[in-house]
């Protein structure tokens, strides 16, 4: 029999101890996250991220996110220039071989979707 999860609101889900984040290029960032699911062959994975304000490098070579805003704001600078701001109760979707930078204006914290090739 397959089952179905839920979890509590995404907004009290417990991160544990923010860390470094490792690709941040502007200001003291730490991040925090908690995976709430993982698909059998580990192709997908849906969790829970935060991260504090400045800003950080991503590349998507190897998986697309789709990243539902929680809360915080962002605004996400693409490899040509463009740049799109963020906030709660948003949508965004980066492809697989997006490349960019976030920066974070307030703590903010997002559901995600990891889907690995």
């Amino acid at each position: 029999m397959i089952d179905f999860k839920t979890f509590a609101h995404l907004a009290q889900i417990d991160l544990g101890e923010p860390q470094p984040k490792p690709t941040s290029v502007e200001g003291d960032q730490l991040e925090a996250a908690n995976t709430l699911w993982t698909s059998e062959d580990g192709k997908i994975e849906v969790g829970v991220w935060e991260c504090s304000q400045g800003r950080f490098t991503a590349r998507r070579d190897t998986n697309s996110e789709i990243c539902h805003i929680v809360s915080g704001r962002v605004t996400l600078h693409g490899p040509d220039g463009a740049a799109k701001d963020v906030g709660p109760g948003e949508l965004l979707v980066l492809p697989l071989g997006w490349e960019g930078e976030w920066t974070i204006h307030e703590k903010t914290r997002k559901l995600y979707i990891l889907h690995s090739i």
